[in-house]
């Protein structure tokens, strides 16, 4: 019975044992096959994606580089730039190395309270400017004195001359009662004669003075 079984069973699929076995390897052959397509995409995707991403590291790469020379340029620009100190503005100033909001403020506050620089070396009297910083950028200024806004000393009152920095209390009062006497003050050496103003003051304002009126 056994027998006419395994016989049936022969005869039904029709396979013998050496042809089971080819059947079995080459069952094997398929799904390997069929598993190496999938693989494949997947290894070229990832092949792909890291291509993609040294692409997008090397695009931030050129951005970064690119924002550096400007940043360079402009720096260099600024240090070709020669600045009038009584033209220009805060904003001007802080391109100069070691000058920042608050130093670029003092030197505009500065610049009106005297109406102006007649010399680059003025700076050194600016509250807070370090000596080294005003070597630093002392070659990239420059002033002209017909911008400075002058006083008439034969007509200016005891406000107007003590507002101006370079006036002391007693060198007001000694100035006025001069013009009273004597009338018309034509010059700073006429002032320093008459021991009106000292010689190192009137170094100092002899470019704010006007005598003309």
């Amino acid at each position: 019975m056994a027998r006419f079984a395994s016989e049936a069973f022969k005869e039904w699929f029709g396979y013998t044992r050496r042809e089971r076995r080819s059947s079995f390897i080459l069952l094997l052959f398929i799904v390997s096959m069929a598993g190496i397509r999938f693989i494949v995409p997947g290894v070229r995707m990832k092949s792909e994606l890291t291509a993609f991403e040294k692409d997008i590291a090397s695009d931030g790469s050129v951005t970064v580089t690119i924002q550096e020379n400007k940043v360079r340029q402009r720096k260099s620009a600024g240090a070709e730039t020669i600045i009038d100190l009584n033209k220009c503005d805060s904003a001007s100033l802080m391109v100069l190395p070691g000058i920042g909001p608050v130093l670029s403020a003092r030197i505009i506050k500065y610049r009106n309270l005297l109406g102006g620089y007649a010399e680059v070396s003025q700076l050194r009297e600016v509250y807070g400017l370090p000596e080294e910083t005003y070597r630093l950028i002392s070659a990239r200024l420059r002033t002209d004195r017909e911008d400075v806004c002058k006083i008439i000393v034969n007509k200016a009152d005891y406000r107007q001359l003590l507002r101006f920095p370079y006036f002391e209390r007693y060198d007001v009062t000694a100035i006025l009662k001069y013009r009273e006497l004597q009338g018309k003050i034509e010059s700073c050496d006429e002032m320093v004669e008459n021991k009106i103003l000292s010689k190192e003051t009137a170094d100092r304002v002899k470019w704010y003075l006007d005598f003309s009126h």
